[in-house]
């Protein structure tokens, strides 16, 4: 299929730089003096202290500011498993988007494995250059077990976006989008996601962390319920914070997107492009909240969810209004992390990081068409950051 117009201006300009990022020093190596301060003889006793005290390379060397992103390639925007070398351009553009609107330096790493146990070990062998990791674009089930063994492995933050980045953002967006509907009692907020991988999955746990519990989610054959004799592991383990409603009779099918969404206040799709109609929106409650995120086309359009009597929407796209993407978090989650050097990413750092971009995206008045921060508002980052930083040191996870 042949690039669109906006692809052939992004071919276009990758190949005018050659990607996007690069990398630079600090200070200009201009005499033998300043090369031997910054190489050989000097760099080694700069090695020797690091050995001697590792705390050090926090503050000697770029560990503390540096992050590694990395993927598999099997998980790639909406086209799939497209192998290391074609993730480069996004994990790449990841690397961009860390320093552009969070002052963090970040190295894209593509690996040409595909095998859980041998990411992990690469991750694991290349961690001491760096102060946290974030994995992306990794296939689940197997991203879920990756990042649980890293965690397990590593004394550094290890942060899957496509889980926890999207989950923060939709949170976020969620809480502002229930006070222009004046939906106040949060138990009581009936939930529908469509999509089981690594986003929804993440969305539902976080949104039960916050508080809600009319939380319902499906997948392609229908509702996440006891009844289903056909569920993976990762999608067992969700059941005991899912709304019993969402289960359909022992004797029948799962209950449909459909059915699900019959008086739904929210509904959050990580799925599939076009799956919902204006029709679908009406069967939902007055004044319905959707948030349809996959990308690059959504499970509705702005106009069809409209049409159907949505009161608010959001998309994963830029080209809309109320964009639910995963930049309005991770610059700044990172920022934070590194910059109070924490051991490990908390469930209250997550809700941390929701309600401060939640919190403002309101000091400028809510509308139905701005629940969420502009990304270039160059406060987003730097309150993301302090609230990472303030849920660390309260938790115990900051080492500054």
């Amino acid at each position: 299929m042949p690039p669109s117009k906006l692809g052939e201006e992004s071919i276009a300009l990758h190949k005018k730089f050659a990607g996007k990022i690069s990398v630079k020093p600090l200070f200009k190596v201009a005499d033998r003096h300043t090369l031997a301060l910054a190489y050989t003889p000097g760099v080694a006793d700069v090695s020797l202290a690091v050995q001697a005290a590792p705390a050090l390379a926090y503050d000697l060397t770029c560990k503390g500011r540096l992050a590694a992103v990395v993927s598999d390639g099997t998980r790639v925007l909406g086209l799939g498993d497209i192998g290391a070398l074609g993730a480069l351009p996004v994990m790449e553009g990841k690397a961009m988007l860390m320093k552009s609107f969070g002052g963090v330096d970040a190295i894209p790493l593509c690996l040409s494995t595909k095998d859980e146990e041998e990411i992990v070990r690469v991750v694991k062998a290349i961690a001491p250059s760096f102060g946290a990791i974030l994995l992306e674009d990794i296939e689940s089930p197997k991203c879920f077990s990756i990042e649980k063994k890293l965690e397990e492995l590593l004394d550094i933050p290890v942060f899957h976006d496509d889980q926890h980045g999207t989950a923060i953002v939709a949170l976020a967006a969620l809480i502002n989008a229930l006070k222009l509907t004046g939906r106040t009692d949060k138990k009581s907020v009936k939930i529908v996601i469509a999509g089981c991988g690594a986003a929804g999955v993440a969305i539902a746990r976080l949104l039960h962390s916050y508080g809600f519990r009319q939380i319902h989610i499906a997948d392609s054959k229908g509702a996440i319920c006891n009844e289903r004799t056909d569920l993976e592991e990762y999608k067992k383990e969700l059941l005991p914070i899912l709304a019993p409603s969402a289960s359909g009779q022992a004797s029948s099918a799962p209950a449909s997107l459909r059915s699900l969404l019959s008086s739904a206040d929210v509904f959050i799709g990580v799925s599939a492009p076009n799956i919902l109609t204006p029709t679908d929106i009406r069967f939902m409650a007055k004044n319905a909240i959707v948030f349809a995120l996959s990308n690059p086309i959504p499970e509705i359009s702005a106009e069809d969810a409209k049409a159907g009597g949505a009161a608010v929407y959001g998309s994963g796209r830029s080209d809309t209004p109320n964009q639910i993407n995963n930049v309005l978090g991770f610059p700044g989650i990172f920022r934070g992390l590194l910059a109070c050097r924490a051991k490990k990413v908390s469930p209250g750092m997550k809700l941390a990081a929701a309600l401060a971009i939640a919190k403002l995206a309101a000091k400028g008045g809510l509308t139905a068409e701005k629940i969420v921060p502009d990304p270039f508002d160059k406060k987003l980052p730097r309150a993301v950051a302090k609230a990472v930083m303030k849920a660390a040191k309260k938790e115990g996870l900051a080492q500054t």
